[in-house]
């Protein structure tokens, strides 16, 4: 692969990342970052804001500005580890884990709301493609 095949190739990731993470944040209310933070704390429990950040290998201050939005909304609640002082626990709220409910009933349908045409084997080809690209 030349330099300008690579470069077509982001440029179409870039696109396609931009039209269907806008169309996720209108149809949902949530950025995907935020969506996807809640989801993590939905599934692992109470966990540190360092291994919220550490698994969706996003910088510290990027975490801390999701958890401020989250917290203002009630969605998350953050306190301090009272025997480390630097560390931050998260939880999610049970208003938290309703929304993300009401999203997954209202948006059974969200392949078509965001205008994705795959079937189920080529999603999972596009999965391990991407998954490819990353390592």
């Amino acid at each position: 692969m030349n330099l300008k095949d690579v470069s077509q190739l982001l440029y179409q990731l870039k696109l396609a990342n931009q039209e269907m993470t806008g169309t996720f944040e209108k149809t949902t209310g949530f950025s995907i970052t935020r969506y996807e933070l809640m989801q993590m704390l939905s599934e692992l429990g109470k966990c540190s804001q360092s291994q919220l950040q550490s698994e969706l290998k996003i910088d510290s201050a990027a975490v801390t500005r999701h958890l401020k939005i989250l917290e203002e909304e009630n969605y998350v609640t953050r306190v301090r580890n009272k025997d480390n002082h630097r560390e931050i626990f998260v939880e999610i709220t049970d208003q938290a884990v309703e929304e993300l409910s009401r999203c997954e009933r209202e948006h059974k349908s969200v392949k078509e709301e965001l205008g994705i045409a795959l079937n189920k084997a080529e999603e999972e080809q596009l999965l391990q493609l991407l998954s490819k690209l990353r390592k």
